[in-house]
């Protein structure tokens, strides 16, 4: 079987875009703070998550800047392993001559079709910080993904968030706060965790609750369930069923599944936030067989609205939930709280509106929106899991 693996650093803003929700769009770097980063220590974590073997071709693309040191380590840890290092992209056409091979210069040179033939032979893709899903050679790279291939790892380096869910900006202290969490995490224990919480909802109904007025419930019969474990071995891969098993997050910790959408009934009860440039406040959106049949809020309904009946039947259906089980990311709630790392914290639920295909659901559609609710309360079957945003059990 032939392996890709994809490594990208997304700087975004995840609440209402169209996309697909393992292919995060990215639209900014940052030159600064990386400078103090200890980006050596950095390569060595992402090199262990890997686990590459030798005889694996691998191709890295990036955007030349703030992360070069970062190119440099991961090429001497690919030759260290075996693996053969094709070469490192450029997605703006202003490559260092270092990373210049005969490789690249043939991807340059070659038409779409072309590129697609030549990535066939790619074992290994990784992407880091400014390659984005509209760059070429990740669309490539994403459909073979889609069709079972191969798997590939995330690197998000931004993601924190307020309890509103507000993209907050980067800086040293979340860096190297991320840094630590890479560097410490028990993976074997995560793991286990994650397993343990996917045996326990089988059989059972989940109910998430908040203090504003969420309600809702929903089963996930034999659905795959996603355990963000930090594992991108080859031998992992055996166990996937889907785009998302095949993405691999660093940091790890959440746990994701698409109910069974004629299961989900309830009531959720939103934070106040930005939904496509209108500002919405007292949001609830009431859930029947998995759809929105009644849409109320205090502030912005109008807007809303007309943004919802613009994407189409996917706007209003229940997408996923996901559940942070990674202690050393918990919701940071001294001085002003934050949500670390796209909520990968234990106890951060998530409950997302929109397509799942690629999670092994039935709403199609592209439209993907997520939604942090800190406070949340879960219950699967009559055991208590998460309570007020503290993972319990």
């Amino acid at each position: 079987m032939k392996v890709t693996i994809f490594l990208f650093t997304a700087f975004v803003f995840l609440q209402g875009c169209q996309k697909n929700e393992g292919t995060v769009n990215a639209n900014e770097t940052h030159d600064s703070p990386h400078q103090t980063l200890d980006q050596q220590k950095l390569a060595e974590i992402i090199g262990q998550r890997m686990d590459l073997r030798s005889g694996e071709k691998v191709l890295m693309v990036a955007k030349p800047g703030a992360f070069n040191q970062l190119v440099t380590h991961l090429e001497k840890i690919v030759k260290a392993s075996g693996a053969t290092y094709l070469g490192t992209l450029s997605v703006d056409g202003s490559a260092p001559e270092s990373w210049r091979t005969e490789f690249t210069k043939q991807v340059l040179a070659g038409s779409e079709d072309d590129i697609k033939d030549i990535f066939k032979t790619i074992d290994l893709g990784i992407m880091l910080p400014g390659a984005t899903p509209q760059d070429l050679p990740y669309k490539i790279l994403q459909d073979q993904l889609n069709e079972g291939l191969g798997r590939t790892i995330h690197f998000h380096w931004a993601g924190a968030y307020d309890l509103n869910g507000n993209l907050l900006t980067l800086d040293s202290d979340k860096e190297h706060f991320y840094l630590q969490v890479l560097q410490d995490t028990d993976y074997q224990k995560l793991a286990s965790d994650q397993r343990t919480f996917e045996a326990a909802m089988r059989d059972q109904t989940i109910r998430v609750t908040t203090p504003s007025g969420t309600d809702i419930s929903f089963s996930i019969g034999d659905r795959p369930v996603t355990k963000q474990d930090g594992n991108a071995s080859l031998a992992h891969m055996s166990n996937a069923q889907n785009l998302i098993d095949r993405e691999v997050e660093l940091p790890a910790g959440a746990i994701r599944v698409a109910p069974i959408e004629e299961t989900v009934q309830g009531t959720v009860a939103f934070p106040d936030a930005t939904w496509e440039g209108t500002l919405v406040r007292d949001l609830k959106l009431i859930f029947e067989n998995g759809v929105a049949i009644d849409i109320t809020a205090g502030e912005g309904q109008e807007g809303l609205l007309r943004t919802m009946d613009s994407v189409g039947i996917s706007a209003r259906s229940f997408r996923e939930f996901a559940l942070g089980m990674n202690p050393l990311m918990e919701i940071q709630r001294e001085g002003v709280p934050w949500i670390p790392y796209y909520g990968y914290g234990a106890g951060v639920v998530r409950l997302s509106l929109g397509d799942n295909k690629e999670l092994g659901g039935n709403v199609g559609g592209g439209y993907v929106r997520w939604n942090f609710f800190p406070d949340a309360t879960v219950y699967v079957g009559d055991s208590l899991w998460v309570q007020d945003g503290k993972l319990i059990k």
